[in-house]
Order: C-alpha cells, then structure tokens, then sequence
C-alpha cells in the first residue's frame, strides 16, 4: 500500500502589504525588492487575528476537497516553525477549530522544509497501517516575528497556510519518494535568538530586538541551491523516476534568485517550475503546500502528473518529496 493526496487547501490574509507600502517602514524600493528577492507584495495576519485560524481554514478546504469529513482524520500534523504558543504549540488549536475529537496532533518543526518533511512522515504513517488519513497543515504567522526596521528581513516574509489530505494509494502514486538532510552545522543561518531556554525572555533581549528572526542572507544563498539540487535528484533515484519524466516542481519560494539559481542547476525549464513568490512571499512552511494548492485549482497540475516538491530551511533542513498527482 501507498499513500496519495486526496486533497488540498490553502488560505492568505486578506491584508495584503507592497513593496509601495515597505518603502514607507524603511529604506528600501520596490526595485531593490524586486530586484534581490522577487517578490512584489505579500500577505499579512492582522494584529487581531489568532494564527491557527489561518490553519483551521487551510484545512478545512483540504478536508471538503477530499469528499471526507473531519471525523475522517485519523491524526493531524502540523508543520510550524513559529507556532500560536511555544507550548502547547498550534497543532491543539487547529484540531479545536477543525473540531477533531480524540485525533492525535502535534507539531513538526522543520523551518521552511517543515511540509516537506511532514509529507515524508504522513506517508511513513499511512503506509504502516497505523493510520488510515493525514491532515498535514504547514502554517506560518511570520509578521509576528519580523523586525520591521530591518530592510533586510522585513522585505521577504509573509503570511499563509496550505494543507494536504493524505490516504490510502496505490504503489505507482502519491508518494512515490523521499529524501530528508539536515545540516546542524548551519544551524544559525537563520534563528531567533531569544525566547527559548536557551536565552529566556527578558527586558534585555526585548530590548534588543532578539525575539525577531534573524538571517544570514548570504550563508542562506549560497547553501539553498545546492541542498535541493541534492535532495531532488536523490528522491528523484529513490522513486526510480529520471528528472525528464517530471511534470513540475515546486520549491521552497524564499528567493527568486535562488529558484533561479536552481533551475539552472537542474537544467529544466523554468515553465516547470510553479511559483507563486511575487504575491505571497516567503510564508516558510505554508509556501510549498500554497503553490501546490493554488496549481492544482488553476489546473495546471493535471491527474497524473507527477510533482517535486522540494525546500529548505532552519536547522539546517533540506529535503525533497516525490508524489505522482
């Protein structure tokens, strides 16, 4: 047995900030952003508005997408790397909004790789028996935790949700491969420095803005790239699939120099490449599952096509995830 997207769902704030807007917060232009990152406006929570809801919805819609019901899911993985609270994270909230009753949840954290990762681990999951249907969420509220004084950071990040039914399949579709890495080595690469137990929260790191993300940006370039080229052409020869025989792939949409930087790696066309980076930004996990999401309404992706799916992120994460649609 298998596993297989059964459906799929997503969902953006309807804020939305431009680059116009950005211009008026720090020093920067919609050329310099556009030029560095590719990205033209992005998606924003607003200050009222509680996280997980973003989750509840992007799951819902996967869910009614599916022809199941909540009481269909048998256990709910959220992938996060910014959760609603450090405990008891987001996963709880979501399965309250959702209205799951007695389902599993809990959340994964795997930085900008987080849905990468959880595909790997719901199809693990399916595949053993232990459980029938996946509700896997990847969500991000980085507005929360962006520095807006810092024209480096605050130019990149937005808002959103994607989610992804998984269940039974056949051998030859779903998830047909994976491949997961990490690098510890880069671990700081991209990181917040305080709030955890490592360095508790304090007037000091308050103070000194240390609850903000922070970004190695030339470290996250130069790694980026390479990682995915690795991890695709690995899941790639763990599905027995040749890279020509691929329909589309949907990376991580964090840059538009390193999409591009990819493509040319790989030497595929960049018309099999879908993104989305120029209007939702870098939502970290929520970005590969809101691509494949908005592809698949659109019609782009079609029954059969088979997908790369590939990211990533802190930690060092990095991975990549086969799936015949």
């Amino acid at each position: 047995m298998g596993s297989r997207i059964l459906g799929t769902g997503s969902h953006t704030p309807d804020r939305t900030l431009t680059n116009a807007d950005l211009e008026k917060l720090v020093d920067t232009s919609d050329e310099w952003i556009v030029q560095r990152t590719g990205i033209r406006t992005r998606h924003i929570l607003p200050d009222d508005a509680l996280p997980s809801t973003m989750g509840v919805d992007a799951g819902a819609r996967a869910i009614a997408a599916s022809g199941l019901q909540p009481e269909d899911v048998d256990l709910l993985l959220v992938a996060t790397t910014f959760p609603d609270m450090i405990c008891p994270g987001s996963a709880a909230f979501i399965a309250a909004g959702l209205g799951l009753r007695d389902t599993p949840f809990f959340d994964l954290k795997a930085g900008c790789t987080g849905f990468v990762y959880g595909l790997a681990v719901a199809d693990a999951l399916v595949r053993s028996g232990l459980y029938k249907h996946v509700l896997l969420i990847g969500i991000e509220a980085l507005s929360r935790v962006t520095d807006w004084t810092d024209r480096q950071t605050c130019v990149v990040f937005g808002d959103g949700a994607g989610a992804a039914l998984i269940g039974p399949g056949e051998e030859n579709e779903g998830v047909l491969g994976a491949s997961l890495y990490g690098d510890a080595d880069k671990a700081l690469l991209l990181h917040i420095p305080a709030g955890g137990t490592r360095v508790a929260a304090s007037a000091e790191t308050v103070a000194a803005r240390q609850h903000f993300v922070k970004m190695e940006g030339s470290g996250v370039f130069r790694s980026a790239a390479p990682m995915m080229e690795k991890a695709t052409l690995s899941a790639l020869s763990t599905a027995g699939i040749d890279l020509h025989d691929v329909d589309w792939i949907i990376p991580h949409q964090a840059n538009v120099r390193i999409i591009d930087a990819l493509i040319r790696r790989l030497n595929v066309p960049p018309e099999r490449v879908i993104t989305n980076l120029d209007r939702v930004a870098n939502t970290s996990a929520a970005s590969i599952p809101l691509a494949m999401d908005e592809a698949l309404r659109d019609g782009r992706i079609q029954p059969g096509h088979v997908l790369v799916l590939t990211g990533f992120g802190a930690g060092v994460t990095y991975g990549a995830v086969v799936v015949r649609i």
